[in-house]
């Protein structure tokens, strides 16, 4: 069992017991003290691209940063020594992610600048989930990713359809505008594009004349449509996954994992073949 831990040392076992278990009173204090020291970590490297900050406390928040680095080095190394199974630890998604934090500030000896990667370390945050007894969430994020998955094909015609809008777009653009109305060529006529299309709107280039603009209303309203259509993607695989698992949703109460043979919802009463 991967779970097993029996095979190692009694230290190790300890170090297990604190580093990995959550149930033990030093095992919850250690995870929160561990989300503490992350916190307080990006907000340290957050800090030191302030310029102001960065004058007076520069040396200090370096300082600081390599001691939360040393610290979290130790906790890696810890936890490869007392996993059950190093290779699957270090392997694992939230090994890589231990791993990548760390990364950024050795890597400034030699590049500068990249320890202000260092705020990757905040996806490790997602262990509050364990220590608030939230796991039952992940189930829901399996689930939508799953789905994403399996809607992958969907999504690559549709993002493909997207790109061609914006690339004929951006040129009609380039031709109906010209330079003089900021559409100075056709790669930053499509950055217009993209930008009208996703309703950000930046407002650093805008038609000036009545057919642009007119183009332009047309794709703004466009874009409102093509916003609605990963979601309607994604869901609808998400309902075509449910029904394959047996699982039936009723649509007035949100009652889930209702039998697929049901007529009414277990939980509201309501009538599901109506649905």
């Amino acid at each position: 069992m991967d779970n097993d831990i029996s095979h190692l040392k009694k230290w190790q076992q300890k170090i297990h017991e604190v580093i990995f278990g959550y149930h033990t009173v030093a095992g919850r204090l250690f995870d929160i003290a561990l989300l503490i020291a992350i916190v307080v970590s990006v907000l340290v490297v957050m800090l030191e691209s302030v310029n102001d900050v960065e004058e007076h406390y520069g040396v200090e928040l370096r300082m600081i940063e390599w001691l939360f680095t040393f610290l979290f080095s130790v906790e890696y190394l810890a936890r490869i020594l007392s996993s059950p199974r190093p290779t699957k630890y270090v392997t694992s998604f939230m090994g890589i992610i231990d791993l990548l934090s760390l990364i950024p500030t050795y890597l400034s000896f030699f590049i500068v600048g990249t320890h202000s990667l260092s705020v990757i370390r905040s996806f490790r945050l997602i262990r509050v989930f364990r220590i608030l007894k939230l796991t039952h969430f992940m189930g829901g994020a399996q689930q939508l990713g799953s789905a994403l998955w399996s809607s992958r094909h969907k999504i690559v015609v549709f993002m493909g359809t997207v790109v061609c809008i914006v690339v004929i777009a951006g040129t009609m653009m380039y031709l109906i505008e010209g330079g003089e109305n900021g559409f100075t060529s056709i790669p930053k006529s499509i950055y217009w594009a993209i930008v009208t299309i996703t309703t950000v709107g930046y407002g650093d280039i805008a038609p000036q004349t009545v057919f642009g603009q007119a183009t332009a209303s047309a794709l703004m309203i466009l874009g409102y449509a093509i916003i609605a259509v990963p979601t309607g993607i994604v869901t609808s695989q998400m309902m075509s996954d449910a029904k394959k698992r047996g699982i039936v949703t009723c649509s007035n109460c949100g009652e889930e994992d209702l039998p697929d043979h049901s007529r009414f919802c277990l939980n509201c009463g309501a009538s599901l073949h109506l649905q």
